[in-house]
């Protein structure tokens, strides 16, 4: 596709996400993808490699969770190659994404990325979960295939506020929401509606009590 032609895919599939975004805005998601197709040909960023499927698999799986986030900061753990951090990031500027990965390749790209489109709501961090010690804690966390949930939790329980929640994006539902670490509980699971994905794909919210 040309960049005619993604533009037309993007809008598309904004539509049928029912997301509302400015022409800057998609603009900037179209650029991004063009940086992650580019620097994916020399650093394997990605398994996905055409421009179309970046935009159904990344940018519009990254931003069917806009309508359930709330607060005003994030920390986005194993952002990989900056999703969904990225993605969110161009649509809500006024909120900051904190983009954690230990793998420096990737937070190489994150950082120039962020810069290139000028997200000046972006925090890039180069460490691993376990050893991350924020200044504050965080409302909201977000992973992305990130590790089981139970784990996931475990490694992340330092950096959730008290009243925080988990965002857990993932495939098909599975005992894993059954084995959370004591204390924490799922509070919501909701199916997302992902345009042109035919895998199923949830968001489980997790909090402690």
């Amino acid at each position: 596709m040309n960049k005619e032609d993604l533009k037309g895919h993007l809008e598309k599939r904004l539509k049928a996400l029912g997301l509302s975004t400015t022409h800057t805005q998609q603009e900037a998601l179209l650029d991004f993808v063009a940086l992650l197709h580019r620097w994916n040909q020399a650093f394997n960023l990605t398994a996905v490699r055409e421009p179309d499927l970046m935009i159904d698999r990344h940018i519009i799986d990254s931003l069917s969770i806009a309508p359930y986030l709330a607060g005003d900061d994030f920390l986005d753990v194993g952002t990989g190659a900056g999703l969904p951090g990225i993605p969110l990031s161009i649509v809500y500027p006024q909120r900051q994404f904190f983009l954690l990965d230990s793998n420096q390749k990737r937070q190489i790209f994150v950082s120039q990325a962020a810069k290139s489109l000028l997200l000046n709501n972006v925090q890039c961090i180069c460490q691993t979960v376990q050893t991350y010690q924020a200044e504050r804690k965080f409302s909201t966390i977000l992973t992305r295939a990130f590790a089981p949930l139970a784990e996931m939790v475990q490694l992340c329980a330092h950096l959730l506020a008290s009243d925080g929640r988990f965002f857990a994006m993932m495939g098909k539902t599975s005992s894993e929401l059954l084995m959370l670490p004591p204390g924490f509980q799922v509070e919501n699971l909701i199916k997302l509606k992902v345009p042109g994905e035919r895998a199923e794909r949830h968001l489980a919210i997790i909090k402690f009590e």
